[in-house]
């Protein structure tokens, strides 16, 4: 399999807990301090990490201030089209002046239905600018996808992908409160007409909206306003429905900028170098640690319309960009093309994998091959992105009981504690519920306030997501809770033999669940893609797993699929996949 990952020195253990000292007659001694008010993980950090953030009040002041210093610097990169800070921001101002002389005002919702192309960008500024919060939607939603996130946010305003408006888009826009609209084409802001990711041919602009490059061209003059407030709401960010309807969690502005400088300060990045899109801009990861961290850093937004892994390992050649953050799966592609040389992935400083879990075995497979080293991270829609990182200094480590990578350290203004069956903090070292309390969480779910009162209680973030921390502070995920398997009273988590599975050479993508069985309850199944020119079959899969795992974990059935289904952040779809059986 390649070099392994190299675990970090271990850190000096953090002094015990104070405790009440022994004396007669004394009262009852105190509960020993919580280990994890101590945050193990501090000593860890660098001083820039340890530093207070200082961050902009949102997003928009950010660019702004980027515009100022560096008028000149290319902001947005699409294939061969390059457009400038200065031209970035007057194009913005004019669709935010189109959007204000239509109604739109502080605090209206604008849905932004667009893969990562320029326009998203110029949308989200846009919509800023005029005081507006921005709804992003998936771009492959389909029309009672989309119409469900309309109503539920009550959006006024809809900049979306012309084909999309005219497929299905309009009749999911009818009988919602959106008034106005603006359509995009794939094919502006370039010239190459990449045909393996832009489709050919421009489509007739729909008599019922209006064309967005047209409007922003036009020069309308923006709203005179000195910019939200860190307090407001600068998104409605709908969670991905893997577990169910997607809710809308509502993301301030000083959210997105603490986690973006953040990100920005603890990474060795040259300002005004190229942060390339590898994640979709709709999704929280691209919304925070490519478009906001990318304009804090007054760098070069790299885009490439959707992901396609030939057209991306020719964009990291053209524009050899310093950063990119993506889930597994798209590394996975990546590594899997033929084309794939060392050299594409030469310019790198930090790459970082998120949004879905990151085996081990193809962090050492990425380093072996590329001389990439992919770092982990760990973040929710409901933490506006990031909670834990690995510092650009330390290589994550994997835990030698389950073998899982640890995720990264939580920063210096977060606090994660893990949490037991009965809402109790668990010891150090013990499984539980991650929680999460700090700048960068969300306010709650939008217009769901018995819901809100659910998941962050007090004000802190209850994941869903079970995992627990070693005695430095690393943090380790293990899986969903809602993905347990039961077998005949044993808890088997998914996530651990998927990690085995990815250990076999052939094995691209793994996915597993529970299915259920007549004599054990429930009984583990996985689903395997495989990498090309490889062949292994359901059987050999199975041995590779009964002989590195306990007796009731490894799976009792194997299917072997073309691909796995998954969303367009990269998560694979255990839902489909349980409900095929």
């Amino acid at each position: 399999m390649g070099e392994q990952v190299t675990q970090a020195p271990p850190a000096a253990q953090a002094p015990p807990a104070a405790q009440a000292p022994p004396a007669a007659q004394a009262p009852p001694a105190a509960p020993s301090a919580s280990p994890y008010a101590a945050k193990p993980w501090l000593k860890l950090l660098s001083p820039a990490q340890l530093a207070p953030v200082e961050a902009p009040p949102s997003v928009l002041h950010a660019f702004r201030a980027a515009a100022a210093r560096a008028p000149g610097r290319t902001a947005l990169a699409y294939f061969d089209g390059r457009i400038s800070y200065a031209e970035t921001d007057a194009l913005s101002d004019s669709v935010a002046g189109y959007l204000a002389a239509h109604g739109i005002a502080r605090g209206d919702r604008v849905a932004v239905l667009l893969q990562n192309t320029p326009h998203f960008a110029l949308a989200a500024l846009a919509a800023w600018k005029a005081g507006a919060v921005v709804v992003p939607l998936n771009p492959m939603y389909k029309e009672a996808e989309a119409r469900h996130i309309l109503r539920d946010s009550g959006a006024a305003a809809l900049i979306c992908d012309d084909r999309a408006w005219t497929a299905h888009l309009r009749g999911a826009a009818a009988g919602t409160a959106v008034r106005a609209t603006l359509t995009a084409s794939e094919l502006d802001f370039q010239s190459r007409d990449d045909v393996r990711v832009l489709r050919p041919g421009r489509q007739p602009q729909a008599p019922d909206a209006v064309d967005l490059a047209t409007v922003a061209r036009q020069g309308h003059r923006a709203p005179s306003d000195s910019g939200p407030t860190a307090a407001d709401t600068a998104l409605i960010s709908y969670t991905s429905g893997t577990s169910g309807a997607p809710k809308g969690a509502v993301n301030p502005h000083g959210a997105l900028t603490h986690n973006a400088r953040r990100q920005v300060s603890g990474h060795p990045i040259a300002e005004g170098a190229g942060y390339f899109a590898l994640a979709p801009l709709f999704h929280i990861t691209g919304m925070v640690c490519e478009l906001a961290a990318c304009f804090l850093n007054a760098g070069t937004l790299v885009l490439a319309h959707r992901f396609d892994a030939g057209t991306v390992l020719d964009a990291f050649l053209e524009h050899r960009p310093a950063y990119t953050i993506g889930p597994a799966t798209a590394f996975m592609a990546l590594a899997a093309h033929p084309a794939a040389t060392p050299d594409h992935f030469a310019s790198f400083r930090v790459t970082s994998s998120g949004g879905a879990p990151l085996p081990p075995a193809l962090v050492a497979r990425l380093r072996a091959a590329y001389g990439l080293h992919l770092r982990n991270g760990y973040g929710l829609t409901e933490s506006t992105a990031a909670v834990a990182s690995v510092p650009a200094h330390l290589e994550a480590p994997v835990d030698p009981a389950s073998g899982t990578l640890a995720v990264g350290l939580p920063g210096a203004d977060t606090a994660v504690r893990i949490l037991d069956d009965h809402g109790a903090e668990a010891p150090l070292g013990e499984t539980g519920e991650i929680a999460v309390r700090g700048p960068q969480v969300a306010s709650g779910y939008w217009g769901l306030p018995e819901q809100t009162a659910r998941a962050f209680p007090d004000g802190e973030l209850r994941t869903g997501d079970v995992g627990f921390m070693d005695r430095d502070g690393w943090l380790y995920v293990v899986d969903r809770k809602k993905d347990m398997i039961n077998a005949s009273g044993y808890k088997v988590w998914p996530r651990e033999v998927e990690d085995v599975l990815y250990s076999h050479p052939a094995v691209r993508e793994a996915a597993v669940v529970g299915v259920p069985d007549p004599y054990r309850g429930e009984t583990v199944k996985a689903y395997v893609s495989l990498r090309p020119g490889t062949s292994a079959g359901p059987a050999e899969l199975t041995a590779h797993c009964a002989a590195r795992m306990a007796a009731y974990k490894y799976p009792r059935q194997v299917e072997i699929l073309p691909a796995l289904p998954k969303t367009t952040s990269g998560k694979i779809l255990r839902r489909e996949l349980r409900e095929r059986g």
